[in-house]
């Protein structure tokens, strides 16, 4: 399973994208075909405080799973989206062996 991580409009830190990576690594509990993740952390124009963006894609067979989520932090907004496409793995799972 390969990891990309992107950071637009910021240069993230080596500790971030180790958290990030440990992070999405985990979803391999739940799926094991999981051929790459892609990251990507983007620093929004907005003045709110919640203005972290960060967006997962996972390439399974047969389709892509997404999920955006934005927060205060990077830390948090991956959390969230980690866990949306931790859900959207089990639903996926269910489906295939319905099948």
């Amino acid at each position: 399973m390969k990891v990309t991580i992107h950071s637009l409009r910021f240069d993230a830190d080596q500790k971030l994208e180790e958290f990030v990576e440990s992070k999405v690594e985990k979803l391999n509990q739940y799926f094991e075909n999981i051929i790459g993740i892609e990251v990507t952390l983007r620093l929004d124009k907005a003045q709110n405080a919640e203005n972290k963006i960060a967006e997962i894609k996972l390439e399974i067979p047969g389709n892509d799973l997404f999920a955006k989520k934005q927060s205060k932090t990077f830390e948090a907004a991956t959390d969230i989206a980690v866990e949306a496409l931790r859900r959207q793995l089990k639903k996926h799972k269910g489906k295939m062996r319905s099948e």
